[in-house]
């Protein structure tokens, strides 16, 4: 496919979705930029809504927006407002989002029909932000970490729709790897079936969201931008259909201390338990109970750790912007005679 033709392919996806009143609004700047191939980066809403309180939330939002801006590319947080999906806020959205806070459905892939149809509000979690992405043609996405199989995950089943969606939707997910209250050598055994590529970046092991290192090896490793946007690149002209992983650590002078997290967590699953919650109020639950018990050490980690994705995500999409560029375009690898 023709680089002309791939534009003309999602002008015409913006004009549907804009004259479909109510099916979907992407922003002004997000249309722009796709239209043109611009670098354009994906956001997710959930860590507005259900990650921190306000106003520390809208305030950590607008911080991550920024970091992505200056680094070339153009944010698109995703989120279904009073029953539209939108691709790209704008500040009022945004805090009225930061505001609503729990109070907006989290919203996974299977949530979306519902929250739509009954004109909610929803925060997009992984699953439903590579959804809506790569709907409109987002290929990068950066959040703070991928949910996974939960620990005891064996005996419950509960496992996250993250991972299920990497395995079937073409958008690459920046990360810190999965959040470290979950069963994370289960959860690369999960994306391995699911033939989800993980890459580390410029680590050989698998960072734990709040800590460097989760002691799993990683099947790959990338050691700059460049290096993710040629993987998501090959990745894409091979139409293998299924997401990339990449998971970047925690800048060491932000991580945490390994032993006083999973102490944290080990009590604050112990409560979980005790009282009850499953489900996807678990995590939520959990993430909140971990960093009142660390004395907002982790919340602090959380912050950092979403703004350094942010930086490569940034600058991951811009490369592949300009790689897609020099290919003409082109999304396919052609086959050669014999």
């Amino acid at each position: 496919m023709s680089y002309s033709s791939t534009l003309s392919r999602i002008e015409n996806l913006h004009r549907h979705f804009k004259g479909e009143r109510g099916v979907l609004k992407i922003s002004a700047d997000v249309s722009e930029a796709l239209s043109s191939g611009q670098a354009v980066v994906a956001l997710e809403s959930t860590i507005i809504s259900h990650g921190m309180p306000y106003p520390q939330n809208l305030e950590t939002a607008k911080q991550v927006m920024a970091i992505v801006k200056q680094n070339g590319a153009v944010s698109a947080t995703i989120a279904i407002l009073d029953g539209v999906p939108c691709i790209g806020l704008s500040m009022e959205e945004l805090e009225r989002l930061a505001i609503l806070g729990p109070a907006a459905k989290k919203t996974a892939r299977r949530d979306i029909g519902y929250v739509v149809a009954s004109k909610g509000n929803g925060a997009t979690t992984v699953s439903a932000t590579m959804f809506f992405a790569s709907m409109v043609g987002i290929p990068v996405f950066v959040t703070g970490g991928i949910g996974g199989v939960h620990r005891h995950g064996h005996h419950t089943m509960d496992i996250s729709s993250d991972l299920t969606e990497l395995g079937k939707t073409p958008v690459a997910v920046i990360c810190a790897g999965a959040k470290s209250i979950l069963d994370i050598p289960r959860t690369l055994e999960y994306l391995e079936t699911q033939g989800v590529c993980v890459a580390g970046y410029r680590t050989n092991e698998f960072p734990a969201f709040f800590t460097e290192r989760s002691g799993c090896k990683v099947p790959c490793r990338v050691d700059s931008p460049e290096d993710c946007a040629q993987l998501i690149d090959a990745h894409t002209r091979l139409k293998l259909g299924t997401g990339v992983l990449i998971a970047v650590p925690i800048p060491k002078e932000h991580s945490a201390s390994g032993s006083i997290i999973e102490s944290a967590i080990q009590r604050a699953i112990k409560e979980a338990r005790d009282k009850n919650i499953t489900g996807s109020a678990e995590t939520p639950f959990l993430l909140a109970r971990v960093n009142e018990l660390t004395g907002g050490a982790s919340l602090a980690s959380n912050i950092e750790l979403v703004k350094n994705n942010a930086l490569i995500g940034a600058k991951t999409a811009v490369c592949l912007a300009r790689l897609r560029e020099q290919n003409n375009g082109d999304t396919g690898i052609p086959c050669q005679p014999l």
